[in-house]
């Protein structure tokens, strides 16, 4: 076996091997700040705030607002709630998990020469979790589009002697060295070819064209789906502010993922003609990487109550691996007796490094502060999707991805409204966030729609914030890249409760 890995290893070079699509791309370029239960209250408005450690991931010139070194934590129950349809089914999962997921620290260093313009300097460092890639659903309903189409699409054009064993190979061997020598689209249809939903059209090596095993008509499908993973960013901040109006500040973030995704495909038919009745496939995928970005940000006073802030994302850059394993099982029915296939090639094929690009946002932002009594504030963010790319641009299979990622993205606008009323030790919050689609076509992944409440209470130099959220979005999932690109329609809610311990250093 291993022996077996490290041969994939040494040959997965060639670009017509990589198995990295558009929907890698997109997931690892989405990002968003979770946050302290106040930043979350307001629905992450704080790009013209301070005084909240989240603030500091969204504007680096927040942190000059501190007054004081100040600390927090902060502990949230993610909850993940699915309704999906199918075809003619309907189906519905809940999962949900504790997350400690911001931490960060701030130590403000007062200027204590009276005559010089800059009042203070601030270096502070946190981590914010970016993105949480948890989620579990199922779908199930009859379809018309079967799962051979899925292996006719990588088969048809293939020479029978690069996807198939030689005599006397072992699965194992032969899946891992057509892999090597001809990579991943020449292994699924291997996988098809060798569980009998394929059937060559001349059984040469030289043939090229393929039939099906499996009869047209209705297919009874069910797909599951679990991931699991997240998107972590550690920020290195400097600050300061001058005189008693602005305020600027530079983020150094260093970005880490692990994500791992299982799906499961079952079909059965009772077509007349089928060969194969029932197809079991199933997918294993591992993605871990790191990356840097780094953000500029400043805030400036306009009048003591009116504040204006500004901040550049620049884009992430990020070097991602993939390791993938697969299985496949089919019951065909052969004179009358029904005859079981099982091919499990017990091989992991790992992938080069590869890098990608997720593009830049920039944000404006307004803050009207009513003395110590409340707060309104406004959040616009622009972010060009386009400007996503799988480099090296010159890789001819990048090259192909990112120009239809350029044909299928827009740029996507977020606007963030939040407010805060205090009375006494008390504070209210509540916020709304709406997020465009990265899409042109919206009704492939819908906009987002999310609300906020929140309460905190003030003890001195500690405080406790508690937060309840929610936001809702569309998706149509495809089942596969090619073939069987039927979709699984997801409405999604996700709710979460936050609670932050805060506390003046």
């Amino acid at each position: 076996m291993k022996k077996l890995i490290i041969l994939v290893i040494g040959v997965f070079s060639m670009s017509n091997i990589i198995a990295q699509d558009i929907s890698d791309a997109l997931r690892f370029s989405q990002d968003e700040i979770q946050g302290t239960a106040r930043f979350r209250a307001m629905s992450g408005a704080f790009g013209a705030l301070g005084g909240d450690m989240s603030a500091v991931s969204i504007n680096p010139a927040s942190s000059a607002i501190f007054s004081r070194s100040h600390a927090s934590i902060s502990l949230s129950s993610l909850n993940s709630d699915n309704d999906v349809s199918f075809f003619n089914g309907q189906n519905s999962s809940s999962d949900s998990k504790i997350d400690l997921h911001q931490a960060g620290a701030a130590f403000v260093f007062a200027n204590r020469n009276e005559n010089s313009s800059w009042r203070k300097f601030v270096v502070s460092v946190a981590y914010d979790k970016t993105a949480n890639y948890d989620d579990e659903w199922f779908a199930s309903g009859q379809n018309t589009n079967s799962i051979d189409s899925y292996f006719l699409a990588y088969a048809q054009g293939r020479r029978l002697d690069e996807i198939s064993a030689f005599p006397g190979e072992t699965i194992s061997e032969a899946y891992a060295e057509i892999g090597t020598f001809y990579g991943f689209g020449n292994q699924q249809a291997f996988l098809g070819y060798e569980s009998f939903i394929l059937e060559p059209d001349t059984d040469t090596d030289d043939n090229t064209v393929y039939n099906s095993n499996i009869a047209p008509g209705t297919f009874n499908q069910s797909y599951n789906y679990v991931a699991r993973g997240y998107n972590g960013k550690l920020s290195f901040n400097a600050a300061t502010q001058y005189e008693d109006r602005l305020y600027l500040g530079l983020n150094l973030n260093t970005h880490f993922i692990n994500y791992e995704r299982f799906t499961s495909f079952d079909e059965s038919n009772s077509n007349a003609g089928s060969l194969v009745t029932d197809v079991g496939f199933d997918n294993n995928l591992l993605t871990t990487g790191n990356g840097f970005s780094f953000q500029l940000g400043a805030i400036l006073k306009l009048t003591k109550e009116f504040r204006a802030g500004f901040t550049y994302n620049s884009p992430t850059w990020l070097t991602l691996t993939e390791e993938t394993s697969q299985s496949i099982g089919t019951i065909r029915n052969d004179g009358g007796s029904n005859l079981s296939t099982s091919i499990n090639p017990n091989v992991i094929n790992i992938f080069p490094n590869y890098r990608l690009q997720s593009p830049g946002k920039i944000t404006g932002s307004l803050a009207y502060v009513f003395g110590e009594q409340a707060l309104l504030s406004f959040d616009y963010s622009r972010r060009n999707f386009k400007n996503t790319k799988f480099r090296p641009t010159s890789d001819a299979f990048f090259a192909s991805q990112n120009e239809i990622m350029d044909n299928i993205f827009k740029i996507a606008n977020t606007y963030r409204f939040g407010g805060e009323f205090k009375h006494q030790q008390f504070s209210f919050r509540g916020g709304y966030r709406f997020e465009e689609s990265p899409y042109e076509d919206d009704s492939f992944y819908g906009d987002l729609t999310g609300y906020s409440l929140g309460l905190g209470y003030n003890f001195g130099n500690t405080k406790l914030d508690l937060t309840y959220d929610v936001a809702e979005r569309t998706v149509n999932n495809q089942l596969y890249s090619v073939g069987l690109t039927d979709a699984a329609t997801l409405d999604t809610k996700n709710s979460n409760i936050t609670l932050t311990l805060g506390f003046n250093l």
